[in-house]
């Protein structure tokens, strides 16, 4: 009788060699979890210490300058300077001062030059624009931006949490009760401005959430990745800002040199070379100070980081717990409900979806990102560009290329909406929407009267005519970084209709396939597989006729 274990093990070691090819190749194919085996690195394990603000050697509260009683804001920056000598001068020298910037394609922008699809310019419309500038009764151009005593010191430095400006009182608070808005009972009362002097500190979230949680008229409205919930976020929400996270402030990241914070949207860092941190290094706020360019344990994840950005992965969603607006139509303003006066719609969900005086909404949560490629310049339209009324008008533009050498895939909030244009010029135009004039659309609802209004305020013709355009306009997503956990997979962007799927310039393999690649690499494997089976056959041949001789 012959012997059949040399064919059983010949078998088996088939089955073995087989499932080892298989199972290589489907390795190979798998999505690897984005946060398998990976940790931050090691400059950021003390961050949460090492960043600690620094305690005051000052007890403000014993100084007799601020004692008061202080009658307005301005006596209060008065006091102030008595000390801080040069705190104004540095003030002045910034864009949170002077609300005008040059960015890196000579254009210039900042809030007094550049339009948005929000509430479109603050030309015109200062005394309620301006209840977010760090100064006191900016009103109008005239306003002087040398005086000194002009800077807002305490909406910066509060840390009672009393301290407001009043919405429509061009920076200052309110010195006596005054109701806001009109007819609704609610009264805003005057802060103790000496309590506030006596108290004052570093800056905070909620110090820097005052306007920027609020930006665009309304919380979350604008960026989507900075509300009110970011004030004390969960760790779920964001890990660096949250109290069970690393419980970093605004300025752990956004460090400042002389009152001149980093970071600013109109000066940013793409792609950094991650040499340095916030604490020796005033100049930049970006994952790459503190993580570096290799973060992850696992050297396949750190070979994205030159393509794709850190916020692409681990910010999978912005408005994760307040809503953001995503669309703004002001050509259905100035309806009125059935008494003929001005009204405001909500939801099912209580957001606002119409008001009369800014028109029609469309709120989001949980909004997923969209893609570009970005160098770090962004391009704004100016007042006196040309546009197409028949093509959706970029209000401004993220330049970038998969060529480049820098540029890498950010993620971006998509704003879209419909607002006014000169459509004699086909030029964008600067609607005077505040104020007690006639001419103010918030007032009388006329949007001719308004649109000559504020084109002539800004110094530029306008024709006459009127009509409606589409507009975009793209915000960089930065905040509200989530748990490693909830960081996008590695399935998320390597499969058809993922998460990069319009982003072009790009090999993904798992997105982009090839037939005849594809069909030649299974092609190979069979063959690989049936070489395997030949040779297993010789041997077993050979030996069955060595057996038997």
């Amino acid at each position: 009788m012959r012997e059949r274990k040399p064919r059983a093990r010949f078998w088996l070691g088939v089955l073995i060699l087989t499932l080892t090819i298989l199972s290589a190749v489907f390795i190979e194919a798998a999505p690897l979890s984005a946060q398998e085996g990976t940790e931050p690195a090691d400059v950021i394990a003390q961050a949460g210490s090492d960043f600690d603000a620094p305690i005051s050697t000052a007890d403000h509260s014993e100084f007799a300058e601020l004692a008061g009683p202080f009658a307005t804001g301005p006596d209060v920056t008065a006091a102030c300077l008595k000390c801080h000598t040069e705190a104004a001068e540095q003030m002045m020298a910034t864009t949170h001062w002077t609300w005008e910037a040059i960015a890196p394609d000579g254009g210039e922008v900042g809030k007094n030059n550049v339009i948005n699809n929000y509430c479109v310019a603050v030309t015109s419309n200062e005394p309620r624009c301006t209840s977010c500038h760090t100064g006191y009764g900016y009103t109008n151009s005239s306003f002087d931006f040398s005086v000194e005593t002009n800077v807002d010191c305490l909406v910066c430095h509060d840390t009672t949490g009393t301290y407001k400006k009043f919405p429509t009182g061009a920076g200052h608070p309110v010195y006596e009760p005054k109701e806001f808005p009109a007819g609704s009972g609610n009264i805003w009362q005057p802060p103790d401005l000496a309590l506030v002097a006596q108290n004052v500190g570093e800056t905070s979230r909620e110090t820097c959430g005052a306007c920027h949680f609020y930006g665009g008229g309304g919380d979350g409205v604008k960026h989507g990745d900075l509300d009110s919930s970011m004030a004390n976020p969960s760790f779920d929400l964001d890990v660096h800002m949250s109290p069970d996270g690393e419980d970093f402030t605004c300025t752990t990241c956004h460090t400042a040199d002389n009152h001149q914070i980093s970071g600013s949207r109109y000066e940013m860092a793409a792609h950094d070379t991650g040499e340095a941190i916030p604490a020796m290094d005033e100049d930049l706020a970006t994952c790459e100070s503190c993580h570096g360019t290799e973060p992850m344990a696992d050297p396949k994840l750190n070979d994205h980081v030159d393509t794709i950005a850190c916020q692409t992965c681990h910010i999978p969603e912005f408005a994760r717990e307040l809503p953001t607006k995503m669309w703004w139509d002001w050509s259905k303003a100035g309806q009125m409900n059935a008494e003929g006066v001005p009204y405001a719609e909500k939801d099912d969900n209580g957001w606002v979806v119409y008001d009369t005086k800014k028109g029609e909404f469309v709120w989001e949560m949980n909004v997923q990102p969209d893609y570009v490629w970005f160098d770090g310049n962004v391009s704004y339209l100016a007042a006196t560009d040309t546009i197409d009324p028949d093509s959706v008008v970029d209000i401004n533009t993220f330049h970038g290329s998969p060529d480049d050498g820098v540029s890498r895939i950010w993620p971006v909030k998509t704003f879209t909406g419909i607002q006014p244009y000169d459509a004699g010029n086909n030029v964008l135009a600067i609607p005077h929407l505040f104020g007690s004039d006639d001419a103010a659309y918030w007032k009388t609802y006329n949007w001719d009267a308004a649109l000559a209004a504020g084109m002539a305020t800004a110094g530029y013709d306008y024709s006459g005519e009127y009509g409606w355009v589409e507009t975009q306009m793209l915000w960089p997503t930065t905040h509200m970084v989530a748990p490693a956990e909830d960081a996008l997979q590695c399935e998320s962007c390597h499969t058809d209709d993922g998460r990069l799927e319009n982003v072009e310039g790009v090999y993904i393999p798992g997105r982009d396939n090839n037939a005849i690649v594809d069909n030649l690499g299974w092609g190979i494997l069979g063959l690989a597989l049936v070489g395997v089976v030949i040779h297993g056959g010789a041997r077993i041949a050979l030996g069955n006729r060595r057996e038997e001789r």
